[in-house]
């Protein structure tokens, strides 16, 4: 993986018991630890400030790092806050950010995989019917087949999901691929059933398109 590609993947952020809370980029996992404000977390649960961590990296052969001028430094794939102790949210927020990861970008009426940019959201049963704005009664949706369907029922359209849209659990690995899920995956495992959270913080209402 590229110096570049690796600075932006992702890391897994604990509160300081323990719980997961969010999720940031590498880049911004170093500059918490540089500052003092995280810790690193190696698999036999030790924490370690900035320097610590840089001088445990210099002992180990994993490909997982980042090459500085002076020295090379694993990437910590999981972080806990000095500070901060809030209880994460139990719920994943309905947003649509959080339709687009359930959803894997996927159109659910076509199949297509696309750029976001490509895809919006359509209501299964919509408004004007009574339909609502949930988890639901909202998929991702190319815009060719929202077009298509306008203010139809999937039935009424001709038009079939490919899944039944549900509210999911949270995964905070979601949108990771290759070696970096896989690694990110066996790094964060302890902390997955200590508690759900959700990252993403702009809730839809049920009055929202």
């Amino acid at each position: 993986m590229r110096a570049p590609a690796v600075l932006e993947s992702s890391v897994l952020v604990l509160n300081r018991v323990y719980q997961p809370v969010s999720i940031t980029t590498v880049r911004r996992a170093f500059v918490l630890l540089y500052q003092g404000t995280a810790r690193a977390i190696d698999r036999e649960f030790q924490t370690f400030d900035f320097e610590s961590w840089a001088a445990l990296s210099a002992e180990l052969k994993t490909k997982d790092v980042i090459h500085t001028v002076s020295r090379t430094i694993r990437v910590p794939r999981v972080i806990i806050l000095q500070v901060y102790d809030r209880i994460p949210r139990l719920n994943v927020r309905f947003s649509r950010q959080n339709i687009y990861l359930r959803d894997q970008c996927t159109c659910q009426y076509c199949g297509r995989r696309l750029p976001r940019s490509d895809l919006n959201l359509d209501h299964v049963v919509p408004k004007s019917k009574g339909g609502r704005t949930t988890w639901e009664n909202v998929v991702c949706s190319c815009i060719r087949c929202n077009l298509e369907k306008g203010g139809h029922t999937p039935a009424e359209a001709g038009m079939r999901l490919l899944k039944r849209p549900t509210r999911p659990k949270w995964s905070p690995f979601e949108g990771t691929t290759g070696e970096s899920r896989r690694r990110a995956y066996d790094d964060w495992r302890p902390f997955l059933n200590l508690a759900d959270a959700s990252y993403w913080n702009t809730e839809l209402l049920d009055d929202d398109d």
